[in-house]
């Protein structure tokens, strides 16, 4: 006969070896990504000393830059604006500026022809677009704006983001992996908090509003959200590591335009997959992260994991579309 209590510690059992066979494969993929992204960066690294040495490109860019710095007669607070607001805007309307004809007009076919979900957006509603874009403009100047009033002081008192030398290459692409990290770790659980059924119903609903998203959409969002989610997670890693106005303004720019080819509905060749966050705004309770770590370690891909957008989640190195090549499976006959 079996002892009392035996039952339920053989289901704990179960569940911590579950749980550490779980942490383990999370460890290893983590391992996996980021031994690989070690020998990019070694690659990258290399690659960058040698153009500096032979190119020249350091002492160009450094020129430049104290050309510009003398312009604006080091004026701090201008320069900041210029870097942190004005350039990584211009990236992210120019991106979407082209996203923007192929969902109003359905041309060029040659991005078009790319769409994940296909029959949605074919042409995009109009009237939502406006929203869309009131809102995302709205967000950039009254939240996002205001918010480098106190980033501009934190970075005075480092005292390194407006020096007259520009950080190194090498610098700035392990600040570059730092604040990948940092966003990621932010971004997941502020997601997951605002997909509490509260915090939901009255701020991340909006968001869901869309789900076929479009890369305008990125910054479509309650301000509570745009401020915790969406700009939060960027910034901290900045700030943190004290970085020069330069790295500052690339990493926002980097950030806006990922964000908007995560959103854009397209997938395109040669840049990143969209398919895991489309796959969350169309299931709204999967894939809650950017690099999906954080979601396997959790379970919150397993979904996912089951369907031919995972398949599909990958960087398209030809010109045929994965929706052709890894079609969805027939729907069966009612």
């Amino acid at each position: 006969p079996k002892m009392p209590g035996q039952d339920t510690a053989a289901h704990a059992y179960s569940c911590c070896f579950s749980q550490g066979e779980k942490l383990w494969d999370a460890l290893k993929i983590s391992a996996y990504v980021f031994s690989t992204g070690l020998l990019m960066f070694t690659a990258m690294v290399n690659f960058a000393s040698w153009l500096m040495q032979n190119v020249t490109l350091g002492s160009f860019w450094q020129t430049a830059w104290l050309k510009f710095y003398d312009q604006m007669e080091g004026d701090e607070w201008t320069i900041f604006l210029l870097g942190a607001a004005l350039v990584p805007a211009l990236a992210f309307w120019g991106f979407n500026g082209i996203l923007l004809v192929a969902d109003i007009t359905g041309k060029p076919t040659f991005i078009t022809r790319y769409r994940i979900q296909l029959g949605k957006n074919d042409p995009v509603d109009t009237k939502k677009l406006r929203q869309a874009i009131y809102t995302a403009l709205g967000n950039q100047f009254f939240v996002s704006l205001p918010m480098l009033v106190p980033m501009f002081h934190i970075m005075q008192w480092w005292g390194n983001t407006f020096s007259k030398e520009l950080p190194t290459f090498q610098w700035f692409l392990v600040e570059l992996s730092i604040f990948t990290v940092i966003e990621e770790i932010l971004f997941y659980y502020s997601h997951r908090l605002v997909h509490h059924p509260v915090l939901y119903k009255h701020i991340h609903k909006k968001h869901h509003e869309w789900t076929a998203p479009i890369g305008v959409v990125s910054i479509y969002a309650h301000p509570i959200e745009h401020i915790v989610s969406n700009t939060l997670p960027v910034m901290t890693g900045p700030m943190i590591m004290g970085s020069h106005i330069v790295s500052i303004s690339a990493w926002f720019s980097l950030a806006l335009v990922t964000t908007s080819i995560s959103h854009c509905g397209y997938h395109l060749p040669f840049l990143p997959s969209p398919e895991f966050h489309d796959f969350h705004h169309l299931k709204f309770n999967q894939c809650y992260g950017v690099l999906g770590v954080l979601d396997y370690l959790h379970g919150t891909d397993r979904m996912f994991r089951q369907t031919k957008a995972f398949e599909r989640h990958k960087v398209l190195l030809g010109l045929t579309p994965l929706s052709e090549s890894i079609p969805e499976p027939p729907k069966k006959a009612e």
